[in-house]
C-alpha cells in the first residue's frame, strides 16, 4: 500500500468526522477528474454508474474483479480520496467482504459503502446479525492492512419501502443502524430517505453519523445537513443526468440533424485534455 493511500485515508476519515461533506459519485476517470478540478475534497464511486458504463444492470451483476478494476482506474486518476461503492460485498459471507475490502485497498480507495440488501428475490435484507458480522469483517481487514478505512453501512429499508409506514421504516432503520455502528461502521447510509423530520430522528439515534443520498426532488444539501446528515452523496444521479443529455443529443440528431444540444453543453477538447495533461 502506498503512503498516499494511507494519507488519503486519514484525510477522508477527518472529512467524514468533520461533517457537512457533499460527496459526488463518479463512474470513470473523466468524471472523477472533473469533480476534483471543481475543488471537491473527495469523491465516491457509483456502482450503478460503473455497471451501466460496462453494459450491466445495477445490483451486483458486475463481478468483483471488474468492479475493482474500475475503482483502481478512478483512484489513479485523482489525488483526492476515493471511497468505493461495493454494493453488498460481492458475496454473502464475511469472508467475501474481507476479499472485496482487500481489493478496494489494493485499488487505492480508502472507504467503502456496504449495503444490507441481499439481492435475492423476493427482495430482502441480510439479518441484522449477519450484516453486523460482515461489517466487522470489513473493519478487521482495514485494520489488518493498516488503513483507517471509513465504513459507510447502507441500509435499504427506505429504498425498498419496507414496513407499513414511515414510522415503522424509521424504527427499522434505527435498529439496524445502531447495530451496524456497534459492529464498526462509521456512518449509516439511508438512501431513499428525503424527509428532513425523519432524517433528524435518525441522526439523533446515530449521534449524527448519517449519510443521505440526493436525487431529483430531494431538498437542497443545506436542508439535509441542517436535518442532521453528516454526509450527502449523489449516488448515480450525475451519471443518469449525463445519460439524459446523451439521449437528448440522440433525439435531436435523429429528428433534425442538428447539434444545438451538443453546443449548449460542450465541454471542449482543450478542457478535456487539460484534465489529464499533468498525470
Amino acid at each position: 500500500m502506498s503512503i498516499s493511500t494511507k494519507h488519503n485515508a486519514k484525510i477522508f476519515r477527518d472529512l467524514s468526522i468533520q461533517g457537512h461533506l457533499l460527496l459526488p459519485n463518479v463512474w470513470d476517470a473523466a468524471s472523477a477528474r472533473i469533480f476534483e478540478a471543481a475543488g471537491f475534497p473527495a469523491i465516491g464511486t457509483t456502482s450503478a454508474g460503473i455497471a451501466y458504463s460496462r453494459g450491466f444492470c445495477d445490483g451486483q451483476h458486475i463481478s468483483r474483479e471488474e468492479m475493482m478494476h474500475e475503482v483502481a482506474i478512478i483512484a489513479r486518476a485523482v489525488n483526492i480520496p476515493v471511497t468505493a461503492d461495493i454494493e453488498a460485498g460481492y458475496g454473502s459471507s464475511p469472508g467475501d467482504v474481507t476479499e472485496t475490502v482487500r481489493g478496494v485497498i489494493e485499488a487505492g480507495a480508502v472507504g467503502i459503502n456496504l449495503e444490507d440488501n441481499a439481492h435475492k428475490k423476493p427482495l430482502s435484507l441480510f439479518s441484522i446479525s449477519a450484516q453486523a458480522k460482515r461489517l466487522a469483517a470489513a473493519k478487521s481487514e482495514g485494520e489488518r492492512q493498516g488503513i483507517a478505512l471509513t465504513i459507510n453501512a447502507r441500509t435499504d429499508v427506505f429504498l425498498l419501502g419496507l414496513g407499513t409506514d414511515e414510522a415503522e421504516r424509521t424504527a427499522m432503520a434505527i435498529e439496524r443502524g445502531q447495530a451496524y455502528l456497534a459492529a464498526g461502521a462509521d456512518l449509516i447510509f439511508v438512501p431513499g430517505l428525503l424527509d428532513p423530520r425523519a432524517a433528524q430522528d435518525l441522526s439523533n439515534a446515530f449521534e449524527g453519523r448519517l449519510n443521505l443520498m440526493a436525487m431529483p426532488g430531494a431538498p437542497a444539501a443545506s436542508t439535509l445537513f441542517n436535518a442532521g446528515a453528516q454526509r450527502v452523496s449523489l449516488g448515480p444521479s450525475v451519471m443518469l443526468a449525463s445519460l439524459g443529455n446523451i439521449q437528448n443529443i440522440a433525439k435531436e440528431l435523429q429528428q433534425t440533424g442538428t447539434w444545438s444540444t451538443i453546443e449548449a453543453r460542450f465541454f471542449g477538447f482543450a478542457e478535456a485534455e487539460t484534465l489529464f495533461k499533468h498525470r
